[in-house]
């Protein structure tokens, strides 16, 4: 049960007195989860069974089942009920998004494991079949960047965000293979399930993640990314600025490591687009 979900829903219905509950449970929680159903209903100015009356309008069996669901809540209720206050005038909300990228990138760059990287690219450019790993919204584009950005250096990959196709792959992937998996939270039971199983059969595998994470547990090299989420509910999430950078970072030197290949490969992908989207024009992107 969300408390702060059904109070959402709820509020046209309630009572003047309900009413008064349900502002002090959303502007005052620690003094909610905290008090007697005395110290509540004096605060409130009603009567104790009002609260109570109150409590089984949100469907909790008494005050006391109430106090347990609100506090079970909370940490998540209170900041999406009252979002953090921004401007919207869109030079602000610019400002802040670039101002957080940036950010994010700063602080990916001074904290990079550089040894953890090498070693990932090591495996990488080595490898007989790369299988990009990544759920969620976040991860499953990770997944389809790695595929994006290293399929065109002549390496043999494929991206999949479908936990049961990850497991599958997982379980026909060799020992010259390798798994790299990304999740944002580091907590995909499904990913540190795959992992697990690729150990078995002697496959690499490697986490974009956060450090001491469940997944970072279960891979054999983590390349970590911890960027500090604001407050701010409705900013899409600039973490992934940093993981796209760590992508590049990985994709730039793996290129640099089968050099002949890569060259070969991208020659020939810039034919094609010459020939039949660009012309005499061959500035154009490769294909991005």
């Amino acid at each position: 049960m969300d408390i702060f979900s059904t109070l959402q829903e709820d509020r046209g219905r309630l009572s003047a007195s309900e009413s008064r509950i349900a502002d002090i449970v959303v502007n005052d929680f620690e003094f909610a989860v905290n008090a007697s159903i005395i110290e509540l209903a004096e605060r409130a100015e009603v009567s104790p069974p009002t609260v109570t009356r109150f409590c089984r309008r949100l469907g909790c069996d008494s005050f006391s089942d109430f106090k347990v669901q609100l506090a079970r809540t909370a940490h998540v209720g209170v900041r999406y009920l009252k979002p953090e206050s921004k401007s919207s005038d869109p030079a602000d909300v610019a400002q802040d998004i670039i101002t957080k990228a940036q950010n994010a990138l700063f602080l990916v760059h001074r904290s990079l494991d550089l040894a953890a990287i090498e070693a990932a690219v090591a495996q990488i450019a080595k490898a007989e079949m790369i299988y990009a790993f990544g759920s969620g919204g976040n991860s499953s584009m990770i997944a389809n960047e790695l595929q994006n950005r290293l399929f065109r250096l002549g390496l043999r990959i494929t991206a999949s965000s479908d936990h049961g196709m990850q497991l599958m792959m997982a379980a026909a992937a060799k020992s010259g293979d390798v798994i790299i998996g990304s999740s944002f939270s580091g907590r995909n039971a499904e990913l540190v399930r795959a992992f697990a199983l690729a150990r078995e059969a002697k496959v690499k595998t490697i986490a974009l993640t956060q450090t001491g994470s469940a997944v970072a547990k279960a891979a054999d090299i983590v390349v970590p990314i911890d960027i500090p989420e604001g407050t701010n509910i409705f900013r899409p999430t600039s973490t992934r600025i940093a993981y796209i950078a760590t992508v590049d970072i990985l994709a730039s030197l793996v290129a640099y490591a089968v050099r002949a290949k890569a060259t070969v490969t991208l020659r020939r992908i810039k034919q094609q687009l010459v020939t039949y989207r660009d012309g005499d024009d061959d500035k154009q992107l490769l294909g991005d």
